[in-house]
């Protein structure tokens, strides 16, 4: 599939937001990246994370806290990725670059790849989301259908009832299988990835043999391989999950869109502004909680629009859009509560894997 493109449009809305985003900051006085309330954030779950981790594997709990702490890890892992990675990933952590680097640096450490995550979630998820054959967010084939586009089978009328089993696999395969599959056919679903520079390789490798002996190697001989299988796992499927679902209820419910481009022209119906608009959606944001907790990512709308900013700033520019959203009559996507959000993408699910 060719790489779609966007329409020109003057006077665009994504202009107009720009404009008062930016009058915004400039009243209050504010820098748009993270703030210290982020940086103690960042170092809470680190500092937490290490504890969990040198507790799990130096002083090797009983079986009933070792369940509790492998599942504690898996949602720190996935706090850090939301709150410190996201974020340094799309240098709004801090305005500093290499404070930045460091931050997505943590990608790595983790075991994923921040090469290949900038090209699938910066480069692709964030210019064409929803749109089939382009967003390797969507491309859970043939296990999962995202998209009424893509290729249904038998099996997908119950793919309402076991996404669950395949939203938890996913840090384990991103890990282990999907970073290779990329680093191998230096693609991102159809799109190609840019040259890798000796030191990109370098990393890839330094950090894939790191992270297999922090998370494998040394637990293994300390605490026995079956007791590191059974907090792995754990470990994993909790991540994955957790992952799996705070991204998709941003995207895949059931009153956001899946646009495709124009056969002839290869153009996208919108200006990319109110694309992001009609294919993302908010959940939870009065949960103070929640927000906390996945770095903001439940304000998918401004992070979408403005990804650049930090999540710190997310509650006070999300007054700015909705109110411009109002006047030129673009719908703002918004599930007040989690659970309302969740039942969205199950409805989703059942709809799109039945239609």
């Amino acid at each position: 599939m060719a790489i779609p493109k966007f329409p020109s449009v003057p006077n665009s809305f994504h202009a107009e937001l720009k404009k008062r985003i930016s009058e915004y900051f400039e009243e209050v006085g504010k820098s748009q990246t993270g703030n210290y309330s982020l940086f103690m954030k960042a170092v809470i779950l680190m500092v937490s994370l290490s504890f969990v981790y040198i507790h799990l594997v130096f002083f090797t709990p009983n079986a009933f806290w070792c369940i509790i702490e492998s599942a504690v890890m898996g949602c720190l892992i996935s706090a850090i990725g939301f709150n410190v990675m996201h974020d340094g990933a799309h240098g709004s952590f801090s305005k500093y670059k290499w404070v930045n680097h460091i931050a997505a640096f943590s990608l790595n450490i983790l075991g994923g790849n921040s090469f290949m995550w900038n090209m699938k979630h910066n480069v692709i998820h964030h210019a064409f989301t929803n749109v089939d054959g382009v967003d390797d967010d969507i491309d859970a084939q043939p296990w999962l259908r995202m998209s009424a586009t893509q290729k249904k089978y038998k099996m997908h009328k119950y793919q309402h009832l076991y996404f669950w089993f395949f939203y938890s696999l996913l840090y384990f395969f991103w890990i282990f299988v999907l970073d290779y599959q990329k680093y191998f056919k230096s693609k991102v679903g159809t799109m190609q990835l840019k040259k890798m520079s000796l030191s990109d390789h370098l990393v890839f490798w330094g950090f894939k043999l790191f992270h297999a002996f922090l998370f494998i190697g040394l637990p293994i001989y300390m605490v026995g391989f079956t007791d590191w299988l059974i907090s792995f796992l754990i470990v994993t499927l909790v991540a994955g999950f957790v992952l799996s679902i705070v991204f998709q209820l941003a995207h895949t419910v059931e009153h956001t869109s899946f646009p495709m481009p124009n056969e002839s022209t290869g153009k996208l119906d919108d200006e990319w502004a109110i694309h992001q608009l009609k294919t993302t959606a908010n959940f939870a944001t009065k949960n103070k909680v929640v927000s906390w907790l996945v770095g903001g990512l439940n304000f998918q709308i401004e992070h979408h629009l403005f990804p650049k900013i930090s999540h710190v700033h997310y509650p006070a520019i999300s007054k700015i859009i909705k109110q411009a959203c109002e006047e030129y009559g673009i719908k703002y996507i918004e599930y007040t509560k989690v659970r309302y959000a969740v039942a969205s993408h199950v409805s989703f699910l059942r709809h799109v894997g039945r239609a």
